[in-house]
């Protein structure tokens, strides 16, 4: 069985499903949350996990800053589903890894459509105790295939646990640095998948000065000017790559 379809299974959750409370509290809310299962349909099983992660992140949110709080009320689309279109670019790939996964986007998402598939894992590196402490919480909540790392990336991308085959961040670099943090992974084959606003393709242009890199851009499901880098393969140029 292939990602693709753990996103995309005959059972399908049709938008009007019953969420948990947590998604129909505020009808602003519950509304994004329709329009999010509209944009990347998943199985009623992986909407139960998703609406679980949803209740535990803003129980939290209510203590800890996990996302920015204008983004609440439409999380659904600007955290959830902009996650998932992740699955559709690397629909092979059962081990992923979400460096600097924060609050759990896009890994944990990922890893809650993963959940059907035979031996798939998200790995969610983290150094902010609180936001490994929520993960923990909320793996334990969805029941989903993650494990929470806690420390720095640099550690975890040269000793990973498993053959990792996707590698995803969200918000957490430019691309030039990014590209540095992922190297150990991306020089072996795994695919990075890295979701940027309206400047990617100025990134990738400064990243091409430091790395030698076979990239393209994929349109973002969730935002018409916003792009997600692919990375197939990377090797650094000879002068010094950031991050690198």
């Amino acid at each position: 069985m292939s990602a693709r379809r753990a996103g995309n299974g005959p059972q399908r959750a049709t938008p009007s499903g019953p969420p948990q409370a947590s998604s129909t509290a505020d009808p602003d809310l519950a509304a994004d949350r329709e329009h999010a299962l509209a944009i990347v349909p998943v199985s009623r099983e992986t909407v139960d996990r998703l609406d679980r992660f949803v209740a535990v992140l803003l129980r939290w949110q209510r203590q800890i800053n996990l996302i920015a709080p204008s983004t609440e009320r439409n999380l659904w689309t600007r955290h959830v589903a902009d996650s998932l279109q992740l699955i559709a670019l690397a629909p092979q790939a059962r081990i992923w890894a979400d460096l600097g996964s924060g609050a759990g986007f896009p890994g944990l998402a990922i890893a809650c459509a993963l959940a059907e598939i035979p031996k798939a894992r998200v790995h969610l590196v983290e150094s902010n105790p609180k936001k490994i402490a929520f993960l923990r919480e909320a793996i334990r909540a969805t029941g989903a295939p993650a494990t929470v790392h806690p420390g720095k990336i640099e550690e975890f991308v040269a000793n990973p646990p498993d053959p990792i085959e996707a590698v995803a961040a969200r918000a957490l670099a430019p691309l030039p640095k990014l590209l540095g943090l992922a190297s150990p992974l991306l020089k072996t084959g795994t695919v990075g998948l890295f979701p940027k606003g309206q400047d990617a393709a100025l990134e990738l242009t400064e990243a091409s000065k430091y790395w030698n890199v076979q990239a393209s851009l994929a349109p973002s499901r969730t935002d018409p000017k916003s792009h997600i880098v692919v990375v197939r393969e990377l090797e650094p140029k000879r002068q010094t790559a950031p991050g690198g």
